[in-house]
Protein backbone atom coordinates (compact mmCIF):
# COMPACT_ATOMS: atom_id res chain seq x y z
CA UNK A 1 0.00 0.00 0.00
CA UNK A 2 0.77 3.65 -0.29
CA UNK A 3 3.00 4.79 2.78
CA UNK A 4 0.33 6.63 4.94
CA UNK A 5 0.58 10.62 5.05
CA UNK A 6 1.94 11.70 8.53
CA UNK A 7 0.07 14.41 8.38
CA UNK A 8 -3.44 12.76 7.97
CA UNK A 9 -2.36 10.38 11.23
CA UNK A 10 -1.53 14.42 12.92
CA UNK A 11 -5.16 15.33 11.88
CA UNK A 12 -6.36 11.61 13.35
CA UNK A 13 -4.58 11.80 16.50
CA UNK A 14 -5.76 15.33 17.11
CA UNK A 15 -9.78 14.71 15.91
CA UNK A 16 -9.87 11.77 18.19
CA UNK A 17 -7.76 13.44 20.99
CA UNK A 18 -10.16 16.81 21.29
CA UNK A 19 -13.56 14.23 20.35
CA UNK A 20 -15.48 13.84 23.66
CA UNK A 21 -17.98 11.08 21.83
CA UNK A 22 -17.07 9.42 18.78
CA UNK A 23 -19.56 7.08 16.47
CA UNK A 24 -18.17 4.25 14.41
CA UNK A 25 -20.57 3.06 11.40
CA UNK A 26 -20.35 0.49 8.92
CA UNK A 27 -22.05 -0.52 5.75
CA UNK A 28 -25.77 -2.35 5.63
CA UNK A 29 -25.87 -6.21 5.90
CA UNK A 30 -22.20 -5.95 7.83
CA UNK A 31 -19.78 -8.78 6.97
CA UNK A 32 -16.70 -10.01 8.67
CA UNK A 33 -14.40 -6.62 7.69
CA UNK A 34 -16.97 -4.55 8.55
CA UNK A 35 -17.57 -6.17 12.37
CA UNK A 36 -14.43 -6.61 12.63
CA UNK A 37 -12.69 -3.29 11.87
CA UNK A 38 -15.85 -1.59 13.46
CA UNK A 39 -15.04 -3.38 16.69
CA UNK A 40 -11.55 -2.96 16.62
CA UNK A 41 -11.79 0.84 16.45
CA UNK A 42 -14.10 0.60 19.25
CA UNK A 43 -12.09 -1.02 21.38
CA UNK A 44 -9.33 0.93 20.63
CA UNK A 45 -11.09 3.97 21.74
CA UNK A 46 -12.72 3.04 24.85
CA UNK A 47 -9.23 2.05 25.92
CA UNK A 48 -8.01 5.36 25.90
CA UNK A 49 -10.90 6.90 27.71
CA UNK A 50 -12.83 7.55 25.00
CA UNK A 51 -17.24 7.90 24.68
CA UNK A 52 -17.24 5.60 21.81
CA UNK A 53 -19.96 3.25 20.40
CA UNK A 54 -20.78 1.33 17.09
CA UNK A 55 -23.32 1.66 15.03
CA UNK A 56 -24.82 -1.41 12.82
CA UNK A 57 -27.17 -0.72 10.21
CA UNK A 58 -28.10 -4.46 10.44
CA UNK A 59 -27.84 -7.05 12.77
CA UNK A 60 -24.67 -9.03 12.24
CA UNK A 61 -24.57 -13.01 10.97
CA UNK A 62 -24.03 -15.28 14.17
CA UNK A 63 -20.61 -16.31 13.59
CA UNK A 64 -19.68 -12.95 14.37
CA UNK A 65 -20.87 -12.59 17.55
CA UNK A 66 -18.23 -13.60 19.37
CA UNK A 67 -16.88 -9.76 18.48
CA UNK A 68 -20.07 -7.96 19.56
CA UNK A 69 -21.73 -9.62 22.19
CA UNK A 70 -19.15 -9.68 24.94
CA UNK A 71 -17.82 -7.06 27.00
CA UNK A 72 -18.30 -4.30 24.04
CA UNK A 73 -22.33 -5.49 24.38
CA UNK A 74 -23.53 -1.93 25.56
CA UNK A 75 -21.68 0.11 22.99
CA UNK A 76 -22.76 -1.82 19.89
CA UNK A 77 -26.06 -0.26 18.80
CA UNK A 78 -28.06 -2.33 15.27
CA UNK A 79 -30.10 0.95 13.49
CA UNK A 80 -32.63 -1.76 12.36
CA UNK A 81 -33.21 -2.77 15.97
CA UNK A 82 -32.52 0.70 17.85
CA UNK A 83 -33.44 3.21 15.29
CA UNK A 84 -34.25 6.29 17.57
CA UNK A 85 -31.49 5.61 19.82
CA UNK A 86 -28.99 4.87 16.65
CA UNK A 87 -29.50 8.33 15.19
CA UNK A 88 -29.34 9.91 19.07
CA UNK A 89 -25.92 9.13 19.02
CA UNK A 90 -24.88 9.76 15.56
CA UNK A 91 -26.64 13.62 15.65
CA UNK A 92 -25.28 14.11 19.26
CA UNK A 93 -21.76 13.05 18.57
CA UNK A 94 -18.87 15.41 18.06
CA UNK A 95 -16.96 12.79 15.62
CA UNK A 96 -17.95 9.93 13.23
CA UNK A 97 -15.97 7.41 11.87
CA UNK A 98 -17.47 5.68 8.50
CA UNK A 99 -15.05 2.11 8.05
CA UNK A 100 -15.62 -0.25 5.31
CA UNK A 101 -17.75 1.84 3.05
CA UNK A 102 -17.41 4.70 0.43
CA UNK A 103 -20.69 7.12 0.73
CA UNK A 104 -23.39 7.94 2.76
CA UNK A 105 -25.87 5.32 0.93
CA UNK A 106 -23.87 2.54 1.72
CA UNK A 107 -25.09 2.87 5.30
CA UNK A 108 -28.82 3.01 4.82
CA UNK A 109 -30.62 4.75 7.38
CA UNK A 110 -27.67 5.66 9.15
CA UNK A 111 -26.34 7.01 6.06
CA UNK A 112 -29.13 9.67 5.93
CA UNK A 113 -28.30 10.53 9.63
CA UNK A 114 -24.49 10.91 8.99
CA UNK A 115 -25.61 13.21 6.20
CA UNK A 116 -27.85 15.36 8.61
CA UNK A 117 -24.72 15.57 11.41
CA UNK A 118 -22.72 18.42 12.22
CA UNK A 119 -20.21 16.07 13.31
CA UNK A 120 -16.62 15.90 11.73
CA UNK A 121 -16.68 12.85 9.54
CA UNK A 122 -13.29 10.68 8.93
CA UNK A 123 -13.38 7.72 6.42
CA UNK A 124 -11.66 4.72 6.35
CA UNK A 125 -11.97 2.40 3.67
CA UNK A 126 -10.73 0.39 1.10
CA UNK A 127 -13.11 0.04 -1.60
CA UNK A 128 -12.84 2.48 -5.00
CA UNK A 129 -13.85 5.77 -5.83
CA UNK A 130 -15.01 7.22 -2.17
CA UNK A 131 -17.20 9.99 -2.02
CA UNK A 132 -14.18 12.50 -0.70
CA UNK A 133 -16.67 15.14 -0.59
CA UNK A 134 -18.23 14.09 2.31
CA UNK A 135 -15.40 13.87 4.47
CA UNK A 136 -13.56 15.69 6.91
CA UNK A 137 -9.93 13.40 6.79
CA UNK A 138 -9.82 10.44 4.20
CA UNK A 139 -7.99 6.97 4.63
CA UNK A 140 -8.63 5.49 1.82
CA UNK A 141 -6.52 2.53 0.12
CA UNK A 142 -7.27 -0.18 -2.38
CA UNK A 143 -4.00 -1.93 -2.52
CA UNK A 144 -4.98 -3.52 1.30
CA UNK A 145 -6.50 -7.31 2.13
CA UNK A 146 -9.34 -4.74 3.61
CA UNK A 147 -10.37 -2.11 5.98
CA UNK A 148 -8.55 -4.10 8.98
CA UNK A 149 -5.81 -4.23 7.41
CA UNK A 150 -5.59 0.12 6.59
CA UNK A 151 -6.89 0.35 10.34
CA UNK A 152 -4.41 -1.70 11.53
CA UNK A 153 -1.40 0.38 9.42
CA UNK A 154 -3.41 3.56 10.71
CA UNK A 155 -2.87 2.55 14.25
CA UNK A 156 0.53 1.34 14.32
CA UNK A 157 1.30 4.58 13.16
CA UNK A 158 0.09 6.48 15.19
CA UNK A 159 2.63 7.54 18.05
CA UNK A 160 1.33 5.89 21.10
CA UNK A 161 1.41 2.82 19.13
CA UNK A 162 4.78 3.19 17.76
CA UNK A 163 4.53 0.45 15.21
CA UNK A 164 4.73 -2.30 18.12
CA UNK A 165 1.45 -4.57 17.74
CA UNK A 166 2.01 -5.76 21.32
CA UNK A 167 0.87 -2.34 22.50
CA UNK A 168 -2.32 -2.49 20.56
CA UNK A 169 -5.47 -3.81 22.99
CA UNK A 170 -5.79 -7.52 22.34
CA UNK A 171 -9.22 -6.89 21.53
CA UNK A 172 -8.55 -4.64 18.43
CA UNK A 173 -5.68 -6.77 17.55
CA UNK A 174 -8.55 -10.04 17.88
CA UNK A 175 -11.20 -7.73 15.82
CA UNK A 176 -8.22 -7.01 13.09
CA UNK A 177 -7.34 -9.96 12.57
CA UNK A 178 -10.70 -11.28 12.10
CA UNK A 179 -11.69 -8.60 9.82
CA UNK A 180 -8.66 -9.46 7.40
CA UNK A 181 -9.25 -12.74 7.67
CA UNK A 182 -12.59 -13.16 6.60
CA UNK A 183 -12.31 -10.53 3.92
CA UNK A 184 -9.52 -12.30 2.31
CA UNK A 185 -11.47 -15.63 2.59
CA UNK A 186 -8.96 -16.98 4.68
CA UNK A 187 -5.75 -15.87 2.63
CA UNK A 188 -7.75 -16.65 -0.92
CA UNK A 189 -7.83 -13.73 -2.34
CA UNK A 190 -6.77 -10.18 -2.41
CA UNK A 191 -3.51 -10.86 -0.14
CA UNK A 192 -0.85 -8.47 -0.42
CA UNK A 193 3.04 -8.55 1.33
CA UNK A 194 1.41 -5.92 3.56
CA UNK A 195 -1.29 -8.67 4.56
CA UNK A 196 0.93 -10.89 5.87
CA UNK A 197 3.02 -8.72 7.56
CA UNK A 198 -0.14 -7.97 9.79
CA UNK A 199 -1.16 -11.30 10.24
CA UNK A 200 2.59 -12.58 11.30
CA UNK A 201 2.91 -9.12 13.78
CA UNK A 202 -1.03 -9.86 15.21
CA UNK A 203 -0.29 -13.21 16.03
CA UNK A 204 3.22 -12.24 17.82
CA UNK A 205 1.30 -9.97 19.75
CA UNK A 206 -1.18 -12.49 21.32
CA UNK A 207 -4.23 -13.10 18.99
CA UNK A 208 -5.35 -16.29 19.03
CA UNK A 209 -6.13 -17.59 15.33
CA UNK A 210 -7.28 -20.74 16.18
CA UNK A 211 -10.12 -18.87 17.74
CA UNK A 212 -11.11 -16.81 15.10
CA UNK A 213 -11.46 -19.45 12.80
CA UNK A 214 -13.37 -21.59 14.85
CA UNK A 215 -16.08 -19.02 15.54
CA UNK A 216 -16.11 -17.56 11.82
CA UNK A 217 -15.83 -21.12 9.57
CA UNK A 218 -16.65 -23.86 12.00
CA UNK A 219 -20.11 -22.41 13.84
CA UNK A 220 -22.40 -22.48 11.24
CA UNK A 221 -26.06 -24.18 11.38
CA UNK A 222 -26.09 -27.59 10.65
CA UNK A 223 -28.88 -26.33 8.03
CA UNK A 224 -26.07 -24.38 5.87
CA UNK A 225 -24.77 -27.15 4.99
CA UNK A 226 -28.00 -28.70 3.96
CA UNK A 227 -28.05 -25.42 1.93
CA UNK A 228 -24.69 -25.79 0.29
CA UNK A 229 -25.78 -28.96 -0.82
CA UNK A 230 -29.07 -27.67 -2.48
CA UNK A 231 -27.77 -24.77 -3.89
CA UNK A 232 -25.06 -27.02 -5.86
CA UNK A 233 -27.19 -30.03 -6.54
CA UNK A 234 -30.25 -28.04 -7.46
CA UNK A 235 -29.08 -24.06 -8.61
CA UNK A 236 -25.91 -24.12 -10.09
CA UNK A 237 -25.36 -23.10 -13.70
CA UNK A 238 -22.04 -22.66 -15.86
CA UNK A 239 -22.62 -21.14 -18.51
CA UNK A 240 -20.60 -22.33 -22.10
CA UNK A 241 -18.51 -18.85 -21.74
CA UNK A 242 -17.39 -19.74 -18.22
CA UNK A 243 -19.63 -18.06 -15.80
CA UNK A 244 -21.00 -19.85 -12.90
CA UNK A 245 -24.07 -18.51 -11.62
CA UNK A 246 -26.20 -19.48 -8.34
CA UNK A 247 -29.88 -18.05 -7.25
CA UNK A 248 -31.21 -18.59 -3.78
CA UNK A 249 -35.09 -17.81 -4.43
CA UNK A 250 -37.22 -16.69 -1.09
CA UNK A 251 -38.74 -20.24 -1.52
CA UNK A 252 -35.62 -21.72 -0.58
CA UNK A 253 -34.80 -19.06 2.18
CA UNK A 254 -37.86 -20.36 3.93
CA UNK A 255 -36.69 -23.87 3.62
CA UNK A 256 -33.36 -23.88 5.28
CA UNK A 257 -34.15 -20.81 7.48
CA UNK A 258 -31.21 -19.09 5.84
CA UNK A 259 -30.44 -16.24 8.32
CA UNK A 260 -27.62 -13.15 7.22
CA UNK A 261 -24.11 -14.87 6.89
CA UNK A 262 -25.33 -18.17 6.30
CA UNK A 263 -24.48 -17.90 2.84
CA UNK A 264 -21.24 -16.14 3.45
CA UNK A 265 -18.27 -17.74 0.75
CA UNK A 266 -20.85 -19.87 -1.07
CA UNK A 267 -20.08 -17.23 -4.21
CA UNK A 268 -16.37 -18.49 -4.15
CA UNK A 269 -17.07 -22.65 -4.61
CA UNK A 270 -17.66 -22.56 -8.64
CA UNK A 271 -14.29 -20.83 -8.72
CA UNK A 272 -12.56 -24.16 -7.70
CA UNK A 273 -13.12 -25.58 -11.16
CA UNK A 274 -11.11 -25.22 -13.97
CA UNK A 275 -13.30 -23.86 -16.77
CA UNK A 276 -14.87 -21.28 -14.53
CA UNK A 277 -13.21 -17.57 -14.69
CA UNK A 278 -16.61 -15.82 -12.74
CA UNK A 279 -18.95 -16.64 -10.34
CA UNK A 280 -22.23 -14.87 -9.82
CA UNK A 281 -24.47 -15.06 -6.37
CA UNK A 282 -28.02 -14.02 -5.94
CA UNK A 283 -30.06 -13.75 -3.27
CA UNK A 284 -33.66 -12.33 -2.94
CA UNK A 285 -33.90 -10.11 -1.01
CA UNK A 286 -38.06 -8.21 -1.21
CA UNK A 287 -38.34 -6.28 -4.06
CA UNK A 288 -34.34 -7.38 -5.21
CA UNK A 289 -31.52 -9.57 -5.54
CA UNK A 290 -28.36 -9.13 -3.35
CA UNK A 291 -25.60 -9.52 -5.85
CA UNK A 292 -22.22 -11.06 -5.31
CA UNK A 293 -19.31 -11.77 -7.89
CA UNK A 294 -15.92 -12.97 -7.71
CA UNK A 295 -13.64 -13.43 -10.76
CA UNK A 296 -10.04 -14.63 -11.43
CA UNK A 297 -7.02 -13.08 -12.21
CA UNK A 298 -8.04 -11.22 -16.32
CA UNK A 299 -12.11 -10.87 -15.22
CA UNK A 300 -13.02 -7.90 -13.91
CA UNK A 301 -16.13 -8.46 -10.86
CA UNK A 302 -16.28 -4.41 -10.32
CA UNK A 303 -16.84 -3.70 -14.21
CA UNK A 304 -19.00 -5.91 -14.77
CA UNK A 305 -20.86 -4.93 -11.18
CA UNK A 306 -21.26 -1.88 -11.77
CA UNK A 307 -22.55 -1.80 -15.74
CA UNK A 308 -24.91 -4.64 -15.39
CA UNK A 309 -25.70 -5.17 -10.98
CA UNK A 310 -25.92 -1.61 -9.71
CA UNK A 311 -22.85 -1.82 -7.76
CA UNK A 312 -19.15 -2.05 -7.66
CA UNK A 313 -15.92 -2.79 -5.28
CA UNK A 314 -12.88 -4.96 -5.96
CA UNK A 315 -11.41 -6.21 -9.29
CA UNK A 316 -11.63 -9.64 -8.12
CA UNK A 317 -14.54 -9.43 -5.96
CA UNK A 318 -17.74 -7.08 -6.05
CA UNK A 319 -21.02 -6.83 -5.12
CA UNK A 320 -23.96 -5.12 -6.39
CA UNK A 321 -27.84 -5.61 -6.61
CA UNK A 322 -30.50 -6.81 -9.51
CA UNK A 323 -33.55 -4.74 -8.97
CA UNK A 324 -37.56 -5.94 -9.33
CA UNK A 325 -39.32 -4.83 -11.84
CA UNK A 326 -36.92 -2.63 -13.01
CA UNK A 327 -33.83 -4.55 -13.88
CA UNK A 328 -36.10 -7.74 -14.45
CA UNK A 329 -39.28 -7.97 -14.42
CA UNK A 330 -39.71 -10.53 -11.84
CA UNK A 331 -37.55 -12.88 -9.61
CA UNK A 332 -37.89 -15.41 -12.78
CA UNK A 333 -36.28 -13.63 -14.79
CA UNK A 334 -33.26 -13.41 -13.30
CA UNK A 335 -30.83 -16.35 -14.99
CA UNK A 336 -32.13 -15.29 -18.39
CA UNK A 337 -30.58 -12.06 -17.69
CA UNK A 338 -27.38 -13.22 -15.46
CA UNK A 339 -26.86 -15.36 -19.06
CA UNK A 340 -27.56 -12.41 -21.39
CA UNK A 341 -25.32 -9.89 -19.70
CA UNK A 342 -22.61 -12.23 -19.02
CA UNK A 343 -22.50 -13.16 -22.48
CA UNK A 344 -22.38 -9.62 -23.53
CA UNK A 345 -19.49 -9.11 -20.87
CA UNK A 346 -17.30 -12.24 -21.76
CA UNK A 347 -17.18 -11.98 -25.24
CA UNK A 348 -16.12 -8.32 -25.70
Amino acid sequence: MNILDKRDISSLTRLTGEASNVTIIVHMHPDGDAVGSGIAMLAYLISTGKDAALILPDRCPASLSFLTDGRYRDNVIVYGDHPEKAADRILSCDLIICQDFNSFARAGEAGEKIAESKAVKVLIDHHLDPDRSCFDLCFSETEVSSTAELLYNILMSLPEIGHDARKLPLDTATALMTGMTTDTNNFANSVFPGTLTMASELLAAGVDRDMILENTFNSYKESRIHLMGYLLDRCIRITPDGVAYMILKKTAIRKFSVQDGDTEGFVNIPLCAGNVKMSIFLKEDGDRFRVSIRSKKGISANRIAKEFFNGGGHELASGGKLMIPDDVKNAGEAAAYIEKVTHIFMNR
